[in-house]
């Protein structure tokens, strides 16, 4: 506990459960990111109720997901990521303050850290957009019965590769990654599957 309670412990598992969080967003259906990034959270929560915080960064830190959603949900721009990235940047370096009301975060580990998350996420970002830009190229209705493959192991969640796109699925049954699968439905975004048997 006494771990938790080093600002700077504290910090890095804010930044990489942000970072697992928005990962998770762009590519859903493995579950780990999912449980990485609420864990990481929630270590970082624990901190932050028994330290010093600036109300104003975790303000910050809230709103940033606005343009995070605008970005995803709406006009799936480059400018609201980058907005986002910003705000998740700063609301993390200035949340954990010292005894004189300044940042508790080493400065040095909060530049390398901020540099490596805004990367991260500014990489991640880009290509999530450009996966969902694409999507709608072709009819998604036309889905069913469509045959690819599973990414992942899939029963009530996973990841398949249909069309040249990896979808979230889920299956009634366990399908082993690998296997071959065909769609039964959609479901908003999320595809229910089925396993088929390849010929031998």
């Amino acid at each position: 506990m006494n771990l938790l309670m080093d600002p700077n412990v504290a910090y890095v598992l804010l930044v990489l459960g942000i970072v697992l969080g928005v990962l998770a967003l762009f590519a859903p259906g493995t579950g780990f990111l999912e449980i990485g990034a609420l864990f990481a959270l929630v270590l970082a929560g624990i901190s932050a109720i028994n330290m010093e915080i600036n109300p104003w960064a975790l303000i910050v830190l809230v709103l940033g997901l606005v343009p995070l959603v605008l970005a995803l949900r709406k006009w799936r721009s480059w400018v609201f990521l980058g907005i986002a990235i910003v705000a998740f940047v700063v609301g993390s370096v200035f949340l954990f303050r010292n005894a004189a009301g300044g940042p508790a975060v080493n400065i040095w580990l909060a530049i390398f850290v901020s540099l490596l998350a805004a990367g991260t996420l500014w990489i991640i970002g880009r290509k999530g957009l450009e996966a969902i830009a694409r999507r709608p190229d072709f009819d998604l209705e036309q889905l069913k019965g469509t045959i690819g493959e599973a990414q992942t192991n899939i029963f009530r969640e996973g990841s398949v590769h249909i069309s040249g796109e990896d979808w979230s699925a889920w299956s009634h049954e366990l399908i082993p990654a690998g296997s071959k699968v065909r769609v039964v439905r959609r479901q908003g975004l999320v595809l229910e599957v089925e396993g088929i048997e390849e010929e031998k």
